[in-house]
């Protein structure tokens, strides 16, 4: 059975991922090494990692997207601020914030992990943090490149003048290359105004 590398994620708009690569062009500059940078084209709003699935798990997997998006209508989010994973002094991941109706994104994205766990998916631990990563450091990198974009991060300035309108969540395939991942839409759920 073929198995599907897979995630199910929010896409962001066209003008907002020009304005994140405009955001990582400028980083970039100062870039201090080690730095593993997402491509601009390929950032999304992830809601739950699935890992590898069955090809033929698709279609419930897609049921069950439907079931948690039931009463939820379409929301706005808003974007702003940078930060790091897990802090400044060991940045592992540097990434931009959401706000908005993140407590609308909070109860759909709940109502989802309860969803895939009925269907067996391992719900996550962590709390859900929502957030659009922009780089990640090399297993490689120093601790000194680790704390120079730490500091980077923290004293640059962000905010998107382009909302991120949620009408829709995705089933998205990441194929894993040596150029990157190249993500392609299995399926997609509408959220619908209404009951």
């Amino acid at each position: 059975m073929e198995q599907i590398r897979s995630f199910i994620a929010i896409e962001l708009p066209e003008a907002l991922k020009l304005e994140l690569a405009e955001l990582q062009a400028r980083l970039k500059t100062a870039d201090p090494g080690g730095v593993k940078w997402v491509d601009p084209q390929g950032i999304h709003l992830t809601l739950k990692f699935l890992g590898n699935i069955a090809a033929d798990r698709t279609g419930d997997i897609i049921r069950a997207m439907n079931e948690a998006a039931r009463g939820i209508p379409p929301f706005q989010l808003t974007i702003g601020g940078l930060g790091v994973f897990p802090n400044p002094r060991r940045a592992q991941v540097a990434w931009v914030g959401l706000s908005g109706q993140v407590d609308k994104l909070a109860r759909f994205q709940a109502q989802l992990e309860a969803s895939l766990a009925r269907l067996g998916f391992v719900p996550e631990t962590r709390p859900f943090s929502p957030h659009l990563t922009l780089a990640r450091l090399r297993p490689q990198a120093s601790p000194a490149e680790r704390q120079s974009l730490g500091q980077l991060i923290i004293s640059t300035r962000f905010a998107s003048s382009y909302p991120i309108v949620v009408t829709a969540i995705k089933l998205m395939r990441s194929q894993l290359t040596r150029q990157g991942a190249i993500y392609s839409q299995i399926g997609s759920v509408e959220l619908k105004s209404g009951k």
